[in-house]
């Protein structure tokens, strides 16, 4: 593998900026983000993300490309849930290893954020639609894995609320301002992309970066949660974005994606959700332990991605593409 790709990504202002966030709770800083600034920069990177999306999206059409992608991200979305089920309850009982498998099926915005910044500066292009992908990918996992629960607990009668679990599966902040906003993008078109480009486009880098800041605080303080996971969760962590990268990049290489949005693909399939499927499964599964589905999506999975993932994501595309 390419360690220039490695050490070109950590280099980029904002992945720096998350090993300053995490050394500062390593070192015992008194450094702290008032809690709602990372909740206003998380708002405003969906809200840009999904605006940029739609504007891209009414430029380029909805090509067979286009549907095969979305087609290709909702089946990744139901089937990883599935499998990574019946890994995880060779060792944990029926709720964490569904809320774990959710969390799994589904994505995370900012690693997608941090990817589509990586690309730009290697200068390889991507299409806007991506972010329709991203915005199908965020729910179907979260049904999923409360299918599971139904099907495989004990007494085989765990009762949902299923109006208030699909309100939280696809009206939650997070899927609703990122769905609105790729609306807006593809209602507004060009002339609304030129109009908010200062606020999209100018400010995106700098609130990326202070967004990444505080999630290096928050992933550091995590890292002590694994100590009652053990290996198991820890490998289960490293190990199956590797794999749902891999076939995500093989379907990507079926459907004939270009290199950019293969590895924006591939960024979507391996990584986890630790926003969206937490806040679900902390209300419609009490049972699971949250200090296991969120701390090996916060402070495994994340990390991995972003310092090592996203360029051996591209070192696999450029061996294949070429």
């Amino acid at each position: 593998m390419d360690l220039s790709l490695i050490v070109s990504n950590i280099l980029n202002p904002p992945i720096l900026f998350f090993f300053l966030g995490m050394t500062a709770v390593f070192v015992k800083s008194d450094l702290e983000i008032p809690a709602p600034i990372p909740k206003l920069f998380s708002l405003y990177l969906l809200f840009a993300i999904g605006f940029k999306g739609g504007v891209e999206l009414i430029k380029s059409g909805v090509t067979q490309e286009v549907v095969l992608t979305l087609a290709a991200a909702m089946m990744m979305a139901c089937v990883v849930p599935i499998y990574t089920f019946f890994i995880l309850k060779w060792k944990l009982d029926t709720y964490d290893a569904a809320a774990i498998a959710a969390t799994y099926g589904s994505i995370s915005a900012v690693t997608f954020i941090t990817a589509s910044a990586f690309l730009t500066e290697l200068g390889i292009a991507f299409d806007g639609y991506m972010v329709a992908a991203l915005a199908l990918m965020e729910s179907p996992a979260i049904i999923v894995g409360l299918i599971l629960v139904n099907i495989f607990t004990t007494d085989g009668k765990q009762e949902f609320s299923w109006p208030e679990v699909l309100r939280e599966a696809f009206l939650n902040s997070s899927v609703f301002l990122l769905v609105g906003s790729l609306l807006i993008g593809v209602l507004t078109g060009e002339r609304g992309g030129k109009v908010l480009e200062p606020f999209t486009q100018g400010l995106f880098y700098g609130v990326l970066t202070f967004f990444l800041l505080d999630m290096g605080l928050v992933a550091a303080r995590r890292i002590k949660d694994l100590q009652k996971t053990g290996v198991f969760l820890i490998l289960f962590a490293i190990l199956i974005p590797i794999v749902n990268a891999g076939i995500g990049l093989a379907i990507a290489k079926f459907i004939g994606m270009p290199r950019g949005d293969s590895l924006l693909f591939a960024v979507l399939c391996a990584s986890a959700s630790y926003i969206a499927v937490p806040a679900a499964m902390r209300m419609t599964v009490p049972e699971a332990n949250p200090s296991l589905y969120v701390s090996t999506a916060l402070a495994v999975t994340f990390p991995f991605n972003i310092i090592v993932g996203i360029p051996l994501y591209l070192y696999g595309i450029n061996l294949f593409w070429s």
